[in-house]
C-alpha cells in the first residue's frame, strides 16, 4: 500500500457520519480499510457502512463525536495495484453496444475485446443490485456516457460500460449502460448458498477473459 490522504467527515443526523471522497477509488480504499479494521476487531461499534460512489456513510454509531475525531485522523493507504484477490470474469464481448463504443474509442470493433480486456479493475462499491459490482480502472480517456434512452430489460451476465465504470448485470434489469459483452454464466455473481454471496466484493481485483469471437449482438 501506498501513502494515503486524511479524511472529510461530516455529520449526518444524531447518529450517523458521512465520509467524502475525492474519487470512486478513494471510496474503495476507505471501505476496504474499515472491513479490515472490523474483520481485526478494532472498529469502533457501527450499524451500517453504506458506501457510494465518491461517499461512505456510517450509520448507527454510538459515539459521533469520537468517531469523527478518529476518522480525521486515519491516513488511509491507497492500494497497490496487486492488493486484494483476483477474480477472473469470462466473456464474450458481443454486446449490441459495441459499434457505438469503439466509434467513441477511435477503434474498430474487433479491437474492444483486447483494449477492455488489458486492464486489471477493482470493484469500488456494491449496489444497484445484489451481486452488482461498480469496477474502476477504465483510463478517462475511455469513459463512455450512459445511453440517452434506457433499455427496459438488460439480460444477466451483460457486460456494461458507464462514466469511469464497468460492470456485469447479475440478473435482468432495466439499464441504461453500454453493452458490449456477455459473461457466459452470470449465476456465480450471487449465489445465496455461499458464506459469502456475492463474487465481487469491495476491493476485488477483476480481469475479464475473452472467450472466442466478437460482434454485434441483438438489442
Amino acid at each position: 500500500m501506498t501513502e494515503g490522504r486524511l479524511l472529510d467527515v461530516r455529520p449526518a443526523g444524531r447518529h450517523a457520519l458521512l465520509v467524502e471522497l475525492p474519487d470512486a477509488e478513494r471510496t474503495g480504499d476507505l471501505l476496504a480499510e474499515l472491513l479490515r479494521r472490523r474483520a481485526a476487531g478494532t472498529l469502533p461499534p457501527v450499524e451500517e457502512i453504506v458506501p457510494g460512489a465518491r461517499t461512505v456513510l456510517l450509520d448507527g454509531v454510538k459515539d459521533p463525536e469520537e468517531w469523527a475525531r478518529r476518522l480525521a485522523g486515519w491516513d488511509v493507504p491507497s492500494r497497490t495495484e496487486d492488493d486484494g484477490e483476483l477474480v477472473e470474469i469470462p466473456v464474450r464481448y458481443d454486446g449490441p453496444d459495441l459499434a457505438d463504443v469503439a466509434a467513441r474509442w477511435g477503434i474498430g470493433p474487433d479491437e474492444v475485446a483486447a483494449r477492455h480486456s488489458s486492464y486489471t479493475y477493482r470493484v469500488a462499491f456494491c449496489g444497484f443490485a445484489p451481486g452488482f459490482g461498480y469496477l474502476t480502472g477504465l483510463p478517462a480517456e475511455l469513459h463512455v456516457p450512459r445511453r440517452d434512452t434506457p433499455r427496459t430489460r438488460v439480460p444477466a451476465g451483460a457486460l456494461a460500460l458507464a462514466g469511469p465504470y464497468s460492470a456485469v448485470y447479475p440478473r435482468a434489469t432495466p439499464g441504461g449502460w453500454q453493452l458490449i459483452g456477455t459473461m457466459p454464466d452470470p449465476a456465480p455473481l450471487w449465489d445465496l448458498t455461499r458464506e459469502q454471496p456475492a463474487l465481487l466484493t469491495p476491493g476485488t481485483r477483476v480481469r475479464f477473459v475473452p472467450e472466442g469471437g466478437t460482434g454485434g449482438g441483438a438489442a
